[in-house]
């Protein structure tokens, strides 16, 4: 069986491309010309020169595939214009969606995320079935995938075979950009955090996103969602783990989110000056307020959804960075 994964270049995609393979399927890959290859460098998959927004390379990427992984998507919160954001991640997944209905082919598995769903409040459980005030929904990029999840289900509707899956924060090997919760991890081995936020997060092995993929095309029921997570945790209880995986002291201070809030304009109104790249905006501020706690009890029982245990997945993230040089500050002390 042939497959077509786009955003195999990604952490995630880059995982679901080993997955498939592992599985026997033959994996086509599209990838854009300029994009770097060095998360499936190695693998035996067929690449396909093409992009969301030219209908004419998916329509070529997608013969002879039965099945569409669709895990391609613009992901920053420092990007300021909405509109790339609406062109690439709504528009390129209805292009997306469009020729695989037309090519015929059997199953789309579609890569939206927990940003879509329900913004959690209180430390709120967040479920597929909370129901969704898109007045809530914090910053472009999350809007954006909660229209083109809203164009997912309009396909489905249609008859073309789609299936949601909602990945929650997902941790492993190859997060090279890396994630915002990547980024704690790398920042936590280099001594950069002196204090933590009172918040909380899903974490999910990426190895168990992967396998979400494959488990929803084999048996996801079409126009349904599905969160492919993993534990809620707390900030601190994160930390915690990695104390214990690396050997260095936790942060004990925790920073009133008032103070997270001026930081993240000063932050912004810095890299405007300085070309840079934001570390953190007031919507990553105003998205910390909450706890963002899911259930992901329907992948589990419908999927076979796996739940490995989070720190497994901590530990192999810090081995990979440790290996790929990411950490600055000299020899963990264990």
């Amino acid at each position: 069986m042939r497959t077509l994964i786009t955003g195999a270049t990604g952490f995630i995609g880059s995982h679901v491309a080993r997955a498939a393979l592992a599985a026997g399927e033959k994996v086509r890959v599209l990838i854009r010309r300029e994009s770097s290859r060095t998360n499936i460098e190695g693998l035996p998959v067929e690449v396909a020169t093409g992009n969301l927004t030219d209908h004419r390379s998916l329509e070529k990427a997608m013969r002879g595939c039965r099945r569409v992984y669709h895990v391609a998507a613009l992901y920053s919160f420092s990007i300021r214009d909405p509109q790339r954001f609406h062109a690439v991640n709504v528009e390129g997944s209805r292009a997306v969606f469009d020729a695989a209905g037309q090519a015929g082919v059997e199953r789309i598995v579609y890569t939206s995320s927990v940003a879509a769903l329900a913004h959690p409040e209180a430390g709120r459980v967040v479920t597929e079935a909370t129901p969704v005030d898109p007045s809530r929904i914090i910053g472009a990029y999350k809007q954006s995938k909660y229209r083109a999840e809203q164009v997912a289900l309009e396909f489905a509707e249609r008859g073309v075979p789609v299936v949601i899956v909602n990945p929650s924060f997902p941790v492993g090997p190859w997060d090279g950009k890396p994630t915002p919760t990547g980024q704690v991890i790398v920042d936590f081995l280099n001594r950069n955090m002196p204090a933590y936020v009172r918040t909380g997060m899903n974490l999910v092995d990426v190895e168990d996103v992967a396998q979400g993929h494959l488990l929803a095309a084999e048996r996801g029921v079409i126009g349904e969602r599905y969160i492919l997570g993993g534990r809620n945790v707390t900030m601190k209880e994160l930390l915690g783990m990695l104390s214990e995986i690396t050997g260095l002291a936790a942060p004990r201070f925790c920073i009133p989110h008032a103070v997270v809030a001026a930081a993240a304009y000063a932050n912004v109104a810095l890299c405007r000056v300085t070309g840079g790249a934001p570390r953190m905006t007031p919507d990553t501020a105003r998205m910390a307020r909450d706890p963002m706690y899911y259930d992901p009890a329907k992948a589990v029982g419908e999927l076979g959804l796996p739940q490995s245990d989070p720190r497994e997945a901590l530990a192999k993230a810090v081995a990979w960075y440790l290996e790929r040089g990411y950490v600055q500050r000299g020899p963990l002390r264990r």
